[in-house]
């Protein structure tokens, strides 16, 4: 069993606006990732809010297999975001698939890869490299590794922890450009005009 989690909860200082709720294609981008995680094949789908829960949570629509997780400790960055679903999870769970709300262009796709690179290698962590060798989202992580990455702090979420120990990671080769990260107007602009 593996948990998709969706990291929601952000203040988006830089977006100047809750930027989960940003329409793109027609639904807020915090959508697209949940939608992603839903199609993974996650056995569960979680999605941790925290910032403008209320407005967040009833923008959303969760799968049947989805339930939503409040981060009171939001304002301290992504790390508490990223306990708060891992300990959230189901205790059968042996893994999480961590997407990042703020991706307008997530593929189910390339989490399914993920999640192929990780029943044949058994690893750890695993994370897809796209296109021009960039390494992204979403990253699976074992329950191996929760006892680390709930010590994290600030606004890092796991790289800290990945980039600590190269050993334990496993990357999957995923012929798609990566997502397309949202953290400004002007980033929300060239998504739209497709620059």
């Amino acid at each position: 069993m593996f948990s998709a989690i969706v990291l929601a909860a952000g203040s988006s200082r830089r977006f100047g606006a809750t930027k989960q709720l940003h329409l793109h294609d027609g639904k807020p981008l915090a959508q697209h990732a949940i939608d992603a995680a839903a199609a993974s094949g996650a056995d569960e789908v979680l999605v941790v809010i925290g910032h403008d829960a209320e407005r967040v949570r009833t923008a959303l629509r969760l799968p049947d297999n989805g339930r939503l997780v409040f981060n009171i400790d939001h304002a301290q960055g992504m790390s508490t975001s990223l306990s708060s679903g891992l300990l959230s999870m189901e205790p059968v769970s042996e893994a999480a698939l961590i997407f990042l709300a703020d991706h307008a262009t997530p593929s189910a796709q390339a989490a399914r890869s993920v999640v192929a690179g990780w029943d044949s290698s058994r690893m750890p962590v695993v994370r897809p490299r796209y296109q021009g060798g960039v390494l992204g989202h979403p990253v699976l992580l074992t329950a191996t590794c929760i006892d680390d990455l709930v010590l994290l702090e600030g606004d890092e979420g796991a790289r800290a922890f990945i980039d600590a120990h190269p050993d334990l990671v496993f990357e999957v080769d995923v012929d798609e450009a990566p997502p397309i990260d949202v953290d400004t107007p002007e980033d929300a602009e060239r998504l739209v005009s497709g620059i």
